[in-house]
């Protein structure tokens, strides 16, 4: 019966201890995981961000998948780190007696040397939980994580750096390649020059684009390109309106106006076989065999398709560059000049201006103008108040003449029979002191 009793004291005593024992150890653990855990949830939280914006297709329970495992590997790692500091029982039983005061009962009962004591209704191992310390960090960590889960985040492609715009010039010029192939109005082998030195452009580092010498090749490829093309718009139209005048007065005019639109065509049709730019090898070819002398020999359908064809080229070429405010102007060879963007009704607008028709801007830009000052007509001061004017100051102008006394002096004195001196002797008699004139007498003698 007494060992039966004893037993059960010991059991107590001991399941006490190993519970104070449990305590102690999740302590040392949780405080050896606590800043680990911190710093894992902060680099975690980042890199969960940026997994998320690189790879947006990625599901999020395998976000949740891989932060578990990296906190389960982290835990398993503290816990073999705390363990160095982990109680024994018997630890925990000495605990037990400091805390109670029971000198040693407990300790002495496990030896052997006495009788395990009697077991109280509460144990006290001296121990309490700092859930504040505790706890604020484990929180944290906690929702760092989370947020790098599910916290809202853009994806990648949606704010990836763009392709810097090309310059409006690469544009404007592919624009109207497009637009001359398509109407089939230019000879192609110019079309794919112009194309291979477009796109030596545009393999340029992008930082190039808008260098100076990009943008001044650009610009020269640009000119060359608008220059071919109203050349050749230009001979078109000087070959469609000689073959018009030949057709309309066949038979009526007289031999120097034929030859003279004959000299026209040809010099038109040598324009075009001339050049970067040609127009399509069909219609050159329609031109080369036709014979303007032999005007009848051709049916009216041959001429009216030759003259389509011809209009339509000039048409499609005349449509280039339009819309960027050039003003240019365009005349047909027979001073009939055609001004492109004129403003209509009073005049008022502004002008295409040029080297010998002024700059050619709007009357009016920089605001109303003033009325115009009267000036050119000079009028006098008249002084108010004279009591402030100091020496010097201007008081009127006046226009007149010298007065001049220009008869001679006369001789008043009584009983002078001098004569009037002349010259320096009137200066000698009548300007100088007996004393002075003695004197310089002397120095002249």
């Amino acid at each position: 019966m007494e060992s039966d009793i004893a037993n059960r004291h010991r059991a107590y005593w001991l399941d006490q201890a190993k519970s104070v024992q449990r305590r102690v150890n999740l302590a040392w653990w949780l405080e050896t995981l606590t800043a680990p855990l911190v710093i894992l949830s902060v680099v975690g939280a980042a890199v969960l961000l940026w997994l998320r914006r690189e790879f947006p297709e990625t599901a999020p329970w395998l976000l949740l998948v891989g932060v578990s495992g990296s906190v389960l590997v982290l835990a398993l790692a503290c816990l073999a780190k705390a363990a160095r500091k982990f109680e024994r029982t018997e630890d925990s039983l000495v605990r037990i007696e400091a805390a109670m005061r029971m000198r040693n009962s407990l300790s002495t009962a496990r030896e052997g040397v006495a009788a395990w004591p009697t077991p109280t209704g509460k144990t006290d191992d001296g121990l309490s939980w700092q859930w504040k310390r505790l706890c604020v960090p484990m929180v944290g960590a906690l929702l760092l994580l989370t947020a790098g889960i599910w916290l809202p985040i853009a994806a990648k492609q949606a704010h990836a750096s763009r392709t810097p715009e090309e310059p409006q010039a690469w544009q404007q010029l592919t624009t109207e390649l497009d637009h001359l192939t398509k109407e089939e109005a230019v000879d192609e082998p110019y079309l794919e020059e112009i194309r291979k030195r477009l796109e030596e452009l545009k393999s340029q580092e992008e930082e190039q684009w808008f260098s100076h010498s990009s943008l001044e090749a650009t610009d020269s490829l640009k000119k060359n390109h608008r220059s071919e093309t109203d050349r050749v718009e230009r001979e078109l139209s000087k070959a469609d309106k000689a073959i018009g005048a030949l057709e309309k007065s066949a038979g009526s005019l007289g031999e120097m106006e034929q030859n003279r639109l004959l000299e026209e065509f040809d010099q038109a049709l040598q324009g075009l076989q001339m050049g970067a730019m040609k127009p399509n090898a069909q219609l050159l070819e329609q031109m080369r065999q036709l014979d303007l002398k032999n005007l009848g020999n051709l049916t009216p359908e041959q001429l009216e398709q030759l003259r389509e064809n011809l209009q339509k080229n000039a048409e499609a070429l005349k449509g280039q560059g339009e819309g960027e405010g050039e003003g240019e102007g365009e005349g047909d060879g027979d001073g009939d000049g055609e001004g492109e963007g004129e403003e209509e009704g009073d005049g008022d607008g502004g002008g295409k201006g040029g080297v010998d028709r002024g700059p050619g801007h709007s009357p009016g830009v920089l605001g109303a103008e003033k009325d115009a000052l009267e000036t050119g007509e000079m009028a006098a001061l008249e002084p108010k108040d004279l009591s402030r004017a100091a020496p010097g100051d201007l008081m009127e102008l006046q226009d007149g003449e010298h007065d001049v006394d220009r008869t001679g002096p006369t001789n008043s004195s009584g009983g002078n029979t001098d004569a009037t001196g002349k010259g320096g002797d009137r200066v000698w008699r009548e300007s100088l002191a007996p004393d002075e004139q003695r004197v310089l007498k002397r120095f002249f003698e």
